[in-house]
């Protein structure tokens, strides 16, 4: 028999499980959810100097008292923490850990980096080490912990009523990792609305990103569910069903094989003089005076030792030389955004960028885009807000215009791009957009789009049919190719006009 050690978010204790209990005993199986010390259970107040080991505790005691053979500790959120640092005190009783929407903590991450509510980042900031809790969210608070989708009134309003301030020392203690949790079997449970999906998994196994090959494996598997970050309370019968599929062994094993034609840039461009300055790369066209310039911005996060480095990838220099080929000087930054709170750190590498770029003589200074490239689609923010007199243009490919629900809360307020387009005039903003986004970033642009028309922004949108997230190596279609060509061909217009 199957016993599940059932580990919730913050705030919450065993009894968010209920429903989720029954469709796993009725299936057959034992279901054992923990309530964490100061969580709610009397027997189990708060203490001075509860903390995160603590909690580990609380789980592993639970792991001791279960007779079943095969165990699979499940943590929801913050519940992941204690859940891996159980799981290292006893290996052995451990067959799978089951990652319900939450973070992916490596050794030496405190819980707190990975909560989304800005609220609480702020609180802790002057943390003392007191005794002094995290207090819960009220009604209309639990929004910045994630998606509500699916989550009737009657459930938040239990939520709410039932909910229990966090210890702090539970958030800012580091949690320490030992070498047999990494050959635990796992599952990934993705909850799609709150900005989580296979696919986005896939994307950044492909691109190298260290931390994530070993989901790869095939001792890993992932389901997803289409509902918010509370699925306990929004389908539990659903999410049962996956709790039991997932012990057994099921659920889909990522794909990250390119196929055939795929890792290229889809224009034969060729090759330019190439240039770099530090994290800087200046494509050279064939000129005899100043010429206008593109600065490429990507995405990410990406790890710092990921390689290829972005603008060394077959789409950065893609852009680069085909900007060069056309007469303008195409420019490409690696910036520094290799973690969600890293915002900040990014834009200083991209304005320190544009600023060596304007004082290179081949450049005419006056005649400057942007151009941000998913994740990195936040950083236009700073530039819609400001709107310099040189910049003619900024673009956006298959951009995140919002951070999504599921992001750690210490992306700055700033790097708002619909409250940003409101201030920049009429400056011209020129939309890709692909038909097969992934549904947590296609999410992000409507509200940018109603900004933009609220205000008559000169928004230019060009759609890719059929296009997926990174289409310039993954699509190789004539429909690909000219999108291509048309966002090209817009915004050398406007740095020509």
């Amino acid at each position: 028999m199957t016993a599940f050690v059932l580990v919730s978010e913050a705030f919450t204790g065993g009894w968010i499980w209920q429903d989720v209990i029954a469709g796993l005993r009725s299936a057959g199986t034992e279901a054992h959810p923990v309530t964490l010390t100061g969580l709610g259970d009397p027997a189990r107040p708060a203490g001075p100097g509860t903390d995160l080991e603590t909690h580990i505790e609380d789980v592993a005691r639970v792991i001791d008292q279960v007779d079943a053979p095969e165990v699979v500790l499940v943590g929801h959120g913050y519940g992941i923490h204690p859940v891996l640092g159980a799981a290292g005190r006893r290996p052995g009783r451990v067959a799978r850990i089951v990652y319900l929407d939450s973070g992916l903590p490596q050794d030496g991450d405190a819980p707190l980096k990975w909560v989304p509510d800005p609220v609480v980042h702020e609180l802790l900031a002057g943390w003392d080490g007191g005794d002094r809790p995290v207090p819960a969210p009220v009604l209309d608070e639990w929004g910045r912990w994630g998606s509500l989708d699916g989550v009737p009134q009657e459930g938040l309003e239990r939520l709410t009523r039932l909910a229990a301030p966090q210890p702090a020392g539970t958030f800012t203690q580091p949690l320490r990792l030992s070498e047999e949790v990494s050959g635990l079997p796992t599952t990934g449970v993705l909850c799609t609305a709150n900005g989580s999906s296979i696919e986005m998994v896939e994307a950044f196994v492909r691109l190298g990103d260290p931390r994530m090959r070993a989901l790869a494996d095939s001792r890993a598997s992932f389901f997803e569910l289409s509902t918010g970050h509370w699925p306990m309370l929004s389908c539990p019968a659903e999410l049962a069903g996956v709790l039991v599929r997932a012990a057994a062994g099921e659920g889909h094993r990522l794909s990250v094989d390119e196929g055939p034609g795929r890792g290229s840039f889809l224009l034969d461009v060729p090759e330019r003089p190439r240039e770099r300055v530090g994290r800087v790369d200046l494509h050279l066209p064939d000129a005899d005076g100043p010429r206008p310039a593109v600065v490429f911005v990507h995405g990410g996060p990406f790890p710092a030792d990921v390689r290829p480095t972005p603008r060394d990838s077959a789409t950065f220099t893609g852009y680069g030389r085909y900007a060069a080929s056309l007469g303008a000087v195409g420019v490409t930054v690696d910036h520094r955004l290799h973690d969600l709170a890293d915002f900040g750190r990014a834009a200083e590498d991209v304005a320190a960028a544009v600023e060596l770029v304007r004082a290179d003589p081949r450049v005419d200074a006056e005649r400057v885009a942007l151009w941000f490239f998913s994740g990195g689609g936040l950083l236009s923010a700073d530039w819609l807000a400001t709107s310099p007199p040189w910049l003619r243009c900024v673009a956006a490919t298959y951009p995140v215009l919002a951070p999504m629900p599921n992001w750690p809360g210490t992306v700055p307020d700033r790097f708002r791009p619909a409250e940003a387009i409101q201030r920049a005039g009429r400056l011209p903003f020129v939309l890709t957009r692909v038909e097969l986004e992934r549904p947590e970033i296609a999410a992000t642009v409507p509200e940018f789009l109603a900004a933009a028309e609220k205000c008559a922004a000169a928004v230019e949108i060009v759609d890719v049919p059929l296009g997926h997230h990174g289409f310039e190596t993954l699509d190789h279609t004539e429909e690909a190719r000219r999108a291509v060509e048309r966002a090209m061909g817009a915004v050398l217009g406007h740095l020509e006009g």
